[in-house]
C-alpha cells in the first residue's frame, strides 16, 4: 500500500513538472518565434503597452512560476535522498558471527513454529477502564522502584515509607483526647507531598516480603565507601533514609545512624534543629565522638544479621578506622582512601576502581529527604503507660458540648438532622462509598471518578482543576494528567445521565463541586454536629452518633483521605464522650464509651475513661483486661513505646 502511494505521488509530481513546459512551448510558439531584434526593442521602448508585449510578459511570468516550482521540488527531493544516504551509511551491518547466529535463530524459529504446544495460553490479564484509556499514566513507578519528585526509591523503601506514614496517623489517633479542645493544630496536618506521592505510587502494589524488612539497601563494602559523582549527596541522603527506616521497622535493632554536624548541614540543612526527634539518628561533631555510641550497638545479634552502624561524614576518613569498630563509614570527602562508587542523579552506581556496575542506590534531593524524615520524627513527650496512667481529666457537665475542631469544614447548607432530603440523588461516603439514584446504586466504572465524588463531598465549596489533579495524582505534573481528569469527569457525567436527568458534579466559576441538592451523608453528619454545638437540646449528640455509619471512604487508601477521615472520626468520638459525660446512668455512660472504642480502638483516653468507669462499677478485672488488650494492640501496631503528645 505504501509503495502504491509513493508511485502515485511520484507520477503526479512528474506530471506537474512536465506538463507546464510542454503547454507553454506548444501554445506560445507563434507569439515567441525567436529572440527580439534591435528594431523590436526600440518599438517596445517607444510604446511598451501593446497587445504583443503584454502577451509576452504573461508568458515570461508563467515560465518563472514553473521554474520556482521546479526548484522547490528538486531541493526537497535532494534533501530526502541525502537523508536516506546518511541512514544507509550509519546502518550497522552484522558481523559474520552475528549473521551466523541470526541464521541459526531463524532456522530454529521455522522449525518450532509448527510444533503443537501442550500448554494452553495464559489467560488475558484484566485491566480497568482507566488502564485501557491511559496505559502510560503510571509515570511514578518503574521496574524495581518508585520515582518521586526529587529522587528514586527502591520498592521496599517505598513500602516502608508508606508503613511509617500509617504509624504517624496511628500515633495521632492514640494521642487525641475526645471531648477536649484541640491544643495541637498539627494533629490533622496532611503529610508532606513526597510521602503522598509514594503512597499513591504503591497503592496497588503488594508489600515486600518480610525477609527484606531488615536488610540495608545497596550492600556496602565492609570498610565503607566514598561516594562521588553528581548523585553522591543524593545517594548519601538515600542511605540515611533507608537505614533509619530499618531501625523503625525493627524496634529490637538499636544500631545507630551517626552523622557529623557538618555532613547534616550539607545534606539536610532544614532539619538540623529537629534531628534529635528522629529515632536512631545521632549527630556528633567529630568522628572521635562517634566511638562512644558504637559499643552498645555491636551486639552479636546485629553482627549475625550483617547490619553495621552507619557513619555519614564529609570529614577525611580511613579504611576501618580503629576508633570506629564495627562501623560502616560512608564519606563524601574527595581525598578519602576508601573504595569509591560513582553515583549519578538517578542512582546508577559504578565501582570507580573496576568499572563494574553496583546496585542502584536510593537517591533523594534535600526537599524529598526532609519530607520523608517528617514521618520518622516523633514528639519528645513520652507516652504514659496505659496501665499505670493517672485518670484523665473529667469532663464537666457544664462543658458538655462538642468542641470545635479547627480543620472541620462547615456543611454547605446546614439542615436539621431529621430533615428528609427531597432529591433522588444520594451520595454515601461514610463506610463504603456509593452513589444512589432513586435508591439504586450506580456502577461507577472509574476508580478516579469515585475518588472525585468523595473529595468534593469533603470539600463542599468545590475544588479547581489543579486541586483535583494534585489530590488524585500527587507527584505528577498537573499538565500531564489534566486530560485524564476531564475524561474521568466526562465518563462520570455520562454514567449519571444514563439513569437521571440530574447532575452530581457541576462546574461553576472555574470550580467543580457537588450539586447542593445532592443528599450527602457526610453533610448531614456535619449539620447534626453544627446543631449540637450550638444548642443544649437533649439528645442532640445522639443524632451525630446515629448519622455516623463508618469511616470516611472505608477501605480506600487514597493519599489525601487521612486528614478528613480522622477529622470525621474525631467529630463522632467527641459526640460519644460528650454524650457520656451528660449521662446520669453509669451503665449508659459505659456503653457510650465502649461504642467510641469500637470506632477508634487505638485511642488511649477512651480506654482509660472506660477502665475508670468499670472500676467505679466494681469490675476491676474487666478494666484490667481492657487496658491489657489496648497495650497489645499498640504493641502489634508498633507504637506502644513511641512517644506522643498529651494535651495540657
Amino acid at each position: 500500500m505504501n509503495g502504491a502511494r509513493r508511485l502515485a505521488g511520484a507520477t503526479v509530481v512528474l506530471a506537474v513538472l512536465a506538463a507546464p513546459p510542454w503547454l507553454l512551448t506548444t501554445l506560445t510558439r507563434a507569439h515567441l518565434p525567436g529572440w527580439p531584434t534591435s528594431a523590436q526593442l526600440r518599438d517596445w521602448l517607444t510604446d511598451p503597452l501593446t497587445p504583443a508585449t503584454l502577451t509576452t510578459g504573461l508568458i515570461a511570468v508563467a515560465w518563472l512560476l514553473w521554474l520556482g516550482m521546479a526548484y522547490t521540488v528538486t531541493v526537497t527531493a535532494a534533501r530526502r535522498l541525502r537523508a536516506g544516504a546518511l541512514w544507509v551509511r550509519h546502518l550497522p551491518l552484522p558481523t559474520p558471527w552475528q549473521a551466523a547466529a541470526t541464521s541459526i535463530a531463524g532456522a530454529a524459529a521455522l522449525t518450532t513454529a509448527h510444533t503443537p504446544s501442550t500448554q494452553p495460553p495464559n489467560p488475558p490479564t484484566p485491566v480497568t477502564a482507566d488502564e485501557l484509556q491511559h496505559p502510560s499514566d503510571a509515570a511514578q513507578t518503574e521496574q524495581g522502584g518508585v520515582v518521586v519528585p526529587g529522587g528514586w526509591l527502591p520498592d521496599d523503601t517505598a513500602h516502608h515509607i508508606a508503613a511509617a506514614a500509617a504509624l504517624v496517623w496511628l500515633r495521632r489517633r492514640r494521642a487525641h483526647q475526645p471531648g477536649q479542645p484541640d491544643t495541637d493544630a498539627t494533629q490533622l496536618t496532611p503529610l508532606p507531598t513526597t510521602v503522598t506521592a509514594v503512597q499513591a505510587a504503591i497503592a496497588d502494589q503488594p508489600p515486600p516480603p518480610a525477609a527484606t524488612t531488615g536488610a540495608m539497601q545497596a550492600p556496602l563494602p565492609p570498610a565503607g565507601i566514598r561516594l562521588a559523582g553528581d548523585g553522591a549527596d543524593h545517594a548519601a541522603r538515600g542511605l540515611l533514609i533507608t537505614r533509619l527506616l530499618t531501625a523503625l521497622r525493627d524496634p529490637t535493632d538499636t544500631t545507630p545512624v551517626i552523622i557529623t554536624s557538618h555532613t547534616l548541614t550539607r545534606l539536610l540543612p532544614s532539619i538540623a534543629e529537629t534531628a534529635a526527634t528522629i529515632p536512631g539518628l545521632h549527630v556528633v561533631d567529630t568522628l572521635e565522638q562517634a566511638a562512644a555510641l558504637l559499643p552498645a550497638s555491636s551486639t552479636s545479634s546485629t553482627a549475625d544479621r550483617g547490619i553495621s552502624s552507619l557513619v555519614l561524614t564529609v570529614e577525611p576518613a580511613t579504611p576501618a578506622p580503629p576508633n570506629l569498630p564495627g562501623a560502616r563509614v560512608v564519606t563524601l570527602d574527595a581525598g578519602a582512601r576508601l573504595p569509591t562508587w560513582r553515583v549519578d542523579r538517578h542512582g546508577h552506581t559504578v565501582d570507580h576502581q573496576t568499572g563494574q556496575p553496583r546496585p542502584r542506590m536510593c537517591v533523594l534531593d534535600s526537599t524529598a529527604a526532609a519530607d520523608l524524615l517528617a514521618v520518622l520524627a516523633q514528639p519528645t513527650t513520652a507516652a504514659p503507660d496505659p496501665a499505670a496512667s493517672a485518670p484523665a481529666r473529667p469532663i464537666e457537665r457544664a462543658q458538655a458540648k462538642i468542641p470545635r475542631q479547627a480543620s472541620r469544614i462547615p456543611p454547605p447548607a446546614p439542615r436539621r438532622p431529621t430533615e428528609v432530603a427531597a432529591t433522588a440523588v444520594q451520595l454515601r461516603v461514610l463506610g463504603r462509598p456509593a452513589l444512589l439514584i432513586d435508591s439504586k446504586e450506580v456502577t461507577i466504572r472509574r476508580s478516579a471518578a469515585l475518588q472525585i465524588l468523595v473529595f468534593l463531598a469533603v470539600h463542599p465549596a468545590g475544588a479547581t482543576t489543579t486541586q483535583l489533579v494534585h489530590a488524585l495524582w500527587p507527584g505528577l505534573p498537573a499538565h500531564t494528567v489534566t486530560g485524564r481528569l476531564y475524561t474521568t469527569l466526562s465518563d462520570l457525567r455520562s454514567t449519571v445521565r444514563a439513569t437521571s436527568a440530574d447532575q452530581v458534579v457541576v462546574h461553576t466559576e472555574d470550580r467543580y463541586h457537588l450539586d447542593l441538592r445532592t443528599d450527602v451523608d457526610l453533610w448531614r453528619l456535619q449539620a447534626a454536629a453544627h446543631h449540637s454545638a450550638t444548642t443544649d437540646a437533649p439528645g442532640s449528640w445522639q443524632a451525630v452518633i446515629d448519622a455516623y455509619t463508618g469511616d470516611l471512604a472505608a477501605g480506600h487508601t487514597w493519599p489525601w483521605i487521612d486528614p478528613p477521615r480522622e477529622a470525621t472520626r474525631r467529630l463522632v468520638l467527641d459526640a460519644h464522650t460528650t454524650a457520656a459525660a451528660a449521662q446520669t446512668d453509669p451503665h449508659e455512660h459505659l456503653r457510650l464509651l465502649q461504642a467510641a472504642i469500637r470506632i477508634d480502638p487505638y485511642n488511649q483516653q477512651l480506654h482509660q475513661l472506660a477502665a475508670d468507669q468499670l472500676n467505679a462499677l466494681g469490675n476491676s478485672a474487666a478494666a484490667a483486661h481492657l487496658l491489657h488488650t489496648h497495650r497489645q494492640r499498640l504493641r502489634v501496631a508498633g507504637i506502644l513505646d513511641q512517644p506522643m503528645i498529651t494535651a495540657h
